[in-house]
C-alpha cells in the first residue's frame, strides 16, 4: 500500500510546472501587446466641435532620443491668456527713476501705446526723477523723456526713441463688467520683469483717498496680484487691450482687518483723455480758483471752534484770480460748489475737477455765521 505523502509530492510538482508555463505564456502575450502598441501610429486627436481654436492644439511629436526605445511626445497648450500675454509682453517696460548721479531711486512699470515712442506709466512712479530710463523685455534699455504728468489722475507720459519692441492698444473701460478675467503685467519690486498675474474685475467706478486732500476716481478694482513695482503697468482684457493702468493696492487701514486682493487701476478711458492732453500740451488743463486753502473736518472744526464741520478755509486769494473777481476773501469758508457739498464723500479737489476751465459755478460761502452764494468763472491751471 502506497502512503499518501508519496502520491502528493508528484502532484505538487506537476501543478507548479503548469503555473510557471502559464506565467511565461501570459508574459509573452503582454510583451507582444506592448511592443505592438509602441510601434503603432498614434490615434489622431479630434477637436470637439464648438470649442475655440485656442482650446486645444495638435501636439507636435519630437524625435525619439538616441538610445531609447520609447517615443517621447510634448504638448504645447495654447489658451487665450497665454496668447494675450505673448502679444502684449513686448510692449511692457520697467521704468527706472534715477537720481542726479544716475542711481536708481525708485522703479515702476509702463506700457508702450504708440508707434511714435510714447509710454504710459503712473505719475507717482516718475515723481522726483532727475532722469528716466526704460528697460525692455529682452533686458535692453533706453533713456526716456518726460512729456507730462498729472497727479490728480496719477498718469504720466514718457517718450523713448523709436522703433520700440511692441505697441499695446487702449480699450474701452466703460464696457467692463465685474467678473471679467483680466491680466496684470509688470515688474514687482523692480527685479521680476514681465511678471504675469491673472484675476477678475472686482468692481468699477471706485474712489480711493490719496491722503493728499483728494481722491482718485473712476478706478477699476481687481484681485489680480499687484505689488510694489507693478505701478504703471497694464491691466489687460482677454481681447488683448489695455483697460487700465495698475496704480495702487490696499492691504490694511480698516481697523484691525487685513485686506488681500484689493488692487486698483486707473481706467483706460481716463488714461486716454489725460494722455492726449499731456502729449498735446505737456499738462492737463484743470479748473482753477486762485486760492490757498486748508481742509476742514470735524476734528479741525472742534479745535478751532469753526461754525461748520466740513469745507475749505481760504487762507489766501491770488490777485485777479477767479476767486478774487468774485469777491472771495481770506477767512471765508467754502462749503459747496454748485449742488455738491464739500464733505467726507466729496473732497474739494474732486468737486472742482468735475468742471472745466471757463465753466460758471456757484460757490456757497460762509463768512462769519452768514452763508451767501458767489458766482465764479473758473480759470485754467497749467498742471
Amino acid at each position: 500500500m502506497i502512503s499518501r505523502p508519496v502520491v502528493t509530492l508528484p502532484l505538487l510538482i506537476i501543478v507548479a510546472l503548469a503555473a510557471a508555463g502559464g506565467a511565461m505564456a501570459g508574459g509573452t502575450a503582454v510583451y507582444l501587446a506592448v511592443q505592438d502598441s509602441l510601434t503603432s501610429q498614434p490615434t489622431p486627436v479630434t477637436r470637439p466641435t464648438g470649442l475655440p481654436p485656442t482650446a486645444m492644439s495638435t501636439p507636435p511629436v519630437k524625435e525619439t532620443p538616441a538610445g531609447m526605445g520609447v517615443e517621447v511626445r510634448t504638448f504645447e497648450i495654447s489658451t487665450t491668456v497665454t496668447d494675450v500675454v505673448e502679444d502684449i509682453s513686448p510692449a511692457v517696460v520697467t521704468v527706472l527713476n534715477l537720481s542726479s548721479r544716475g542711481q536708481e531711486q525708485g522703479s515702476g512699470s509702463g506700457v508702450i501705446f504708440s508707434t511714435d515712442g510714447y509710454i504710459l506709466t503712473n505719475n507717482h512712479v516718475i515723481e522726483g526723477a532727475n532722469a528716466l530710463e526704460v528697460v525692455f523685455m529682452d533686458g535692453s534699455s533706453a533713456p526716456a523723456e518726460l512729456i507730462g504728468a498729472d497727479a490728480f489722475a496719477d498718469v504720466a507720459v514718457l517718450h523713448a526713441p523709436p522703433p520700440l519692441p511692441g505697441v499695446a492698444e487702449l480699450g474701452n473701460s466703460d464696457v467692463l463688467r465685474p467678473g471679467e478675467t483680466v491680466i496684470a503685467i509688470g515688474s514687482p519690486l523692480g527685479d521680476f520683469k514681465n511678471t504675469v498675474t491673472v484675476g477678475v474685475v472686482s468692481a468699477t467706478g471706485r474712489m480711493v483717498d490719496t491722503g493728499r486732500g483728494y481722491q482718485l476716481e473712476d478706478l477699476i478694482q481687481t484681485d489680480a496680484a499687484i505689488n510694489q513695482g507693478n505701478s504703471g503697468g497694464p491691466l489687460v482684457s482677454l481681447a488683448g487691450q489695455v483697460i487700465g493702468l495698475n496704480t495702487l493696492i490696499v492691504r490694511g487701514g480698516f481697523g484691525s482687518a487685513v485686506a488681500e486682493g484689493l488692487g486698483f487701476a486707473v481706467a483706460s478711458n481716463t488714461v486716454h483723455a489725460v494722455s492726449e492732453q499731456l502729449i498735446q500740451k505737456g499738462y492737463v488743463a484743470r479748473p482753477h480758483l486762485g486760492i490757498r486753502w486748508e481742509s476742514i473736518n470735524p476734528r479741525i472744526a472742534w479745535v478751532y471752534d469753526l461754525p461748520v464741520e466740513w469745507g475749505i478755509y481760504v487762507t489766501r486769494v491770488a490777485t485777479s484770480s477767479a476767486a478774487d473777481r468774485s469777491g472771495i476773501q481770506p477767512g471765508d469758508i467754502i462749503v459747496a460748489l454748485d449742488e455738491t457739498p464739500l464733505d467726507e464723500e466729496h473732497p474739494f479737489i474732486n468737486a472742482l475737477l468735475a468742471h472745466q476751465p471757463g465753466d460758471i459755478v456757484t460757490a456757497s460761502v460762509m463768512r462769519g455765521h452768514d452763508v451767501y452764494s458767489v458766482e465764479l468763472v473758473l480759470g485754467e491751471s497749467p498742471g
